[in-house]
């Protein structure tokens, strides 16, 4: 019996591997027969080839154009090559005149080395004040430039205000065709890219402020988060070929497709950290972005590990930023920190349940509730041990914004009247709609928002994922996960910026790029036709002609009636022609002691900073509480004080000259109580701010009118030495000699 079974047994052992061989075979016979021809067809990759190439020219064009016109455009409006020196700097207004004056301290360094010392050891610009230049004001941009000039042997071929203005005219270009290049990956045509080019540009008068004001930093710093969130939508396509490829692809396709996702994540990690050094207050944008991200999470709607390296981009890109702008603890107590270490730690607590289940989503909702709570924790604790400078004028600020507190401070009071923090005019909305793009993006906004609703809601009762492909047929848009994140994030900025009309900038660039996308999207008009339940037609034949037609029908009219006006504005000659100031800095650079220390409205001291390198009291920047307090100081000179108070305030900065602006003291403003002179009022108790409170006069004149007449006791303080028709400037007297 024994001999019998050992037979047996061999032959049992026999048959297990033989058995796994089968298997593996069978298996490789069912590979071999789903997958496509190793070799795909030439006509297709001709078709392909053709459409990227097509669509990159388109791209890169688009932007070169764009560049252009901007160059052209401010040629004709300041007529900058006919001017002297002087007054091309006279068109830097406010802040801009600082950040291109400090381009131009870090040519006339004598090394870089030297330039960047100057700069963060500054104590030639503010009376009695030293200060970090480039990390207060982010002048990376400006020592980028400086550096490029220099280097590329600039110097001997283009003035520094050309080349310094041509890299922002070139960033406005990467801009534009980084629109143009999410908008082709959302809809799969470049058709999509030429209508987003041609809104925003119609639309610039609410997609950028190049036009006013060049150095500003987010024209330094929103082309490199348009990048960033192009290289986020191709992270985040499943597919980024057409309808239903990747079922049966072959290897060198399969590589391919690696390939790009590779090239996405480090462009959006280049991008990143770039749009954080460029800008202070970009880690607030990339917030939103997070919270975009945590929705798309929240959901399965995505492969939670893609979400996850985004996350480990934004901690990189902080703690980088961190180190090299001089250990910036603006960066340490951000909310996008907390956020994302409260959501690396939620992901660590969270337990493997059986999606679709009750327990799934009771879970859900804790995983929720514990990330929102451990985010307010960590940015309290972060604030508590980690040194920084409070920003409490911008928590006053939305307190005063939101009704939840009333003042009569004259900084809170000022920045509510600037027309950038009101709420967006009717106007705003009367010009996107003359252009068509508000009602197109309404249009797909809906249609996108509702789709993915059923998603989310198909998404919790079944508990199954997202499909791995999409078809036309399924007419399902909001399938797809950077559908979904691009409408999460324009529903955020959109909310903003109906707040906020200064934050239009950052949302309606992307009105353009998600109204172009849907419009030329078949499966938008897909997804419309399966709701209508069109029978008539056939849906996939008519959503392919108005994917097309629609968008070739809007950009005929658009051409018909924009074209015309652009090349009118290219055509017209414009003067930028402003004498007084002109004279008053000649004045000071021949007349004035190179030690002197001026003092005046914000806007102007930039001005005098630019053009003469004198030092001043103030400067137009509002991120600092101290110069914040310094401008109010100095804009007493404009209130109903006596001339001892406003000598005191101006001695004890140690101002040597004061100049004073007709056009503030005698200012008829648009809004009422937004002038200068009516908010000092309010804040002296020598106006009525509210009903209840008891009307007080001053016993002294408006101090700026006063002083003009010449007389005691002004005469004993303030020397006038120069006047125009728009300044007046007086000598502070050092010995006062008081006259009958």
């Amino acid at each position: 019996m024994a001999e019998e079974e050992g037979p047996t047994i061999e032959l049992r052992q026999r048959k297990k591997p033989k058995s796994s061989e089968n298997k593996e075979s069978a298996k490789e016979e069912k590979i071999n027969n789903t997958a496509i021809p190793e070799r795909v067809p030439k006509h297709i990759l001709f078709q392909r080839f053709a459409k990227i190439f097509i669509g990159c020219l388109a791209a890169v064009t688009s932007g070169m154009m764009y560049a252009l016109y901007l160059s052209a455009y401010h040629e004709r409006k300041f007529w900058f090559s006919n001017r002297q020196e002087l007054e091309r700097e006279i068109t830097f207004q406010g802040d801009s005149a600082i950040y291109y004056s400090y381009y131009k301290d870090m040519l006339k360094a004598p090394s870089f080395e030297r330039g960047v010392y100057e700069l963060t050891h500054n104590n030639k610009t503010v009376s009695l004040k030293t200060i970090n230049a480039v990390q207060q004001m982010s002048l990376y941009p400006e020592l980028i430039a400086s550096v490029l000039y220099q280097a590329t042997g600039s110097n001997e071929i283009i003035e520094p205000v050309y080349f310094y203005i041509g890299i922002v005219f070139g960033l406005q270009g990467i801009y534009v065709t980084a629109l143009f290049v999410t908008s082709w990956l959302m809809s799969g045509t470049w058709l999509a890219g030429m209508l987003t080019v041609a809104w925003f540009i119609i639309n610039r008068v609410d997609t950028t402020r190049i036009e006013y004001s060049i150095p500003l930093r987010e024209n330094w710093a929103l082309p490199y988060f348009a990048c960033q969130v192009a290289a986020l939508t191709g992270y985040l396509k499943s597919n980024l070929n057409s309808y239903g490829e990747l079922k049966n692809i072959n290897e060198d396709i399969k590589s391919d497709y690696k390939g790009q996702q590779w090239f996405c994540y480090l462009l959006m990690s280049a991008s990143t950290y770039t749009f954080m050094m460029m800008w202070e207050y970009s880690h607030y944008l990339l917030f939103l972005q997070a919270i975009s991200l945590f929705l798309l999470d929240s959901f399965s709607l995505e492969q939670s590990d893609k979400v996850h390296e985004v996350y480990k981009i934004y901690i990189f890109s902080l703690f980088l930023g961190y180190l090299l702008q001089f250990e910036n603890s603006a960066l340490l107590v951000s909310p996008l920190l907390s956020f994302v270490i409260a959501l690396m730690l939620a992901k660590c607590l969270q337990l493997n349940v059986k999606k679709g289940t009750f327990v799934a989503k009771i879970m859900k909702v804790i995983n929720f509730y514990l990330v929102c709570t451990l985010t307010v924790t960590l940015n309290i604790v972060m604030k508590m041990f980690v040194p920084h400078k409070e920003n409490g004028h911008m928590l006053k600020f939305l307190e005063v914004k939101f009704g939840l507190n009333m003042t009569k401070n004259f900084t809170m009071n000022w920045l509510l009247c600037q027309e950038s923090l009101q709420a967006p005019s009717q106007e705003f909305f009367l010009r996107l709609t003359q252009s068509s793009l508000l009602p197109f993006y309404i249009l797909v906004l809906i249609t996108c928002f509702f789709s993915v609703i059923q998603v989310i809601f198909r998404r919790i009762n079944s508990g199954k994922s997202l499909k791995e492909t999409i078809t036309l047929e399924d007419g399902q848009i909001g399938e797809r996960p950077e559908i979904i994140y691009h409408v999460i994030h324009t529903i955020l900025l959109g909310s903003l910026a109906m707040i906020i009309e200064g934050l239009k900038y950052l949302w309606t660039p992307y009105v353009c790029m998600l109204a172009a996308f849907g419009v030329c999207s078949p499966e938008l008009w897909m997804t419309l036709f399966k709701w209508l339940r069109l029978r008539t037609v056939h849906p996939v034949l008519l959503a392919l002609i108005l994917s097309m037609a629609v968008p070739t029908i809007i950009g005929l009219s658009l051409w018909k009636e924009f074209f015309p006006r652009l090349m009118t504005e290219l055509m017209e000659l414009q003067e930028f022609y402003d004498p007084d100031t002109v004279e008053l800095m000649t004045w000071i650079k021949r007349q004035a002691p190179v030690a002197a220390v001026f003092a005046g409205s914000p806007q102007l001291m930039g001005v005098i900073k630019l053009c003469t390198g004198w030092m001043v009291t103030s400067l137009p920047l509002y991120n600092d509480d101290d110069l914040l307090k310094r401008n109010e100081n100095i804009y007493q000179i404009y209130s109903k004080r006596p001339a001892e108070d406003i000598y005191k305030i101006l001695t004890s900065y140690k101002a040597n000259y004061l100049i004073v602006e007709d056009a503030i003291c005698n200012e008829v403003g648009t809004m009422r109580g937004c002038r200068v002179k009516d908010l000092l009022d309010i804040a002296n108790g020598h106006a009525v701010c509210e009903e209840g409170d008891k009307i007080t006069y001053s016993k002294h004149g408006r101090f700026c009118r006063e002083v003009k007449i010449n007389y005691s006791p002004y005469v004993n303080y303030f020397t006038r030495v120069y006047w125009n028709r728009s300044y007046f400037v007086y000598k502070i007297n050092t010995v006062i000699s008081f006259q009958s």
